[in-house]
């Protein structure tokens, strides 16, 4: 295979590759995080473990959508702008698609029982989406017994005080930041 055929292989498998994540993703990003995991670190090898966990920290911190941004970051890696393009495209088309053919039909069942019954039935469903892959995360960034007051005071500032979540970032990052400075060195 020649390097030109190889290189429009790239773009064709990573297009296809996140076209089927953009049409599973149900539920928004973070219900999507093992999915995308299992196909951009195990199957296709594009990018390692712990290289995927600081992806997903950028790819929370941007603004946009987590798996779009994560699909750009990724073809940028595999073939810089061409591939951010094309990722993108990928993970965008299944939505835009399916929410195109919604609004096409929407009129039509907006009001049907059946229709309500499916919605509420899925939405327990999405929360369990969002939880294993929290938990998967949490394993992989060595949240522990000892450190795991941290996500949590995070989750209830957000929660129960309406803290917004930059601040918890940058205190976040500033904390790791003193941590490894000044905490982690005397550690032995």
């Amino acid at each position: 295979m020649t390097s030109e055929t190889e290189s429009k292989s790239i773009y064709w498998e990573a297009f296809k590759t996140f076209f089927k994540i953009g049409a599973a993703t149900l539920g928004g990003g973070y219900a999507i995080i093992s999915i995308i995991e299992k196909e951009v670190v195990e199957k296709n090898k594009w990018i390692g473990k712990k290289e995927f966990l600081d992806l997903i920290a950028i790819a929370q911190s941007c603004p946009g959508a987590l798996t779009i941004n994560i699909s750009i970051s990724i073809g940028y890696q595999l073939r810089k702008t061409k591939g951010a393009i094309c990722t993108c495209i990928g993970a965008c088309l299944p939505p835009f698609l399916i929410i195109l053919a919604i609004a096409m039909f929407f009129h039509q069942f907006q009001d049907n029982k059946i229709i309500a019954a499916i919605f509420a039935g899925i939405r327990p469903a999405v929360v369990a989406l969002i939880a294993i892959p929290t938990f998967t995360l949490a394993k992989n960034a060595h949240i522990s017994l000892v450190n795991c007051w941290i996500p949590i005071i995070g989750a209830l500032l957000i929660w129960i005080f309406g803290v917004n979540p930059i601040w918890i970032i940058i205190a976040a990052g500033i904390g790791g930041y003193l941590y490894g400075k000044f905490i982690k060195p005397t550690e032995s």
